[in-house]
C-alpha cells in the first residue's frame, strides 16, 4: 500500500456491517474521479462487503490487505 497515495482516509474501525460501506459511500461522494480513499475496518464482513460495493458502484478496488486485526482497502473513485 506504500506505492499508492490516498487522498482521504476513512477509519471505520469498530463499526459493524453495514456501517463501513455506508461511511465509505458517503466519503466517496466528496472525492473527485480518480482520487483514492483508504478504508480501515475491523469488521470481518468488510472483506466481502467493500470489494462488492466497489464493483457495484463503478469504483476500483486497488488493494486490500490485513494488518493485525484491521482490514485495509484502497479504492479509486470511478468516472461519474
Amino acid at each position: 500500500m506504500a506505492d499508492i497515495k490516498e487522498d482521504r482516509l476513512l477509519d471505520a474501525s469498530g463499526l459493524s456491517c453495514p456501517m463501513p460501506v455506508v461511511k465509505a459511500a458517503k466519503e466517496m461522494k466528496s472525492l473527485q474521479p480518480g482520487q483514492v480513499l483508504k478504508i480501515v475496518a475491523t469488521d470481518r464482513g468488510s472483506l466481502a462487503d467493500i470489494p462488492a460495493w466497489a464493483e457495484d458502484t463503478g469504483n476500483e478496488l486497488l488493494e486490500s490487505k490485513t494488518e493485525g486485526s484491521s482490514y485495509l482497502f484502497l479504492v479509486r473513485k470511478g468516472a461519474p
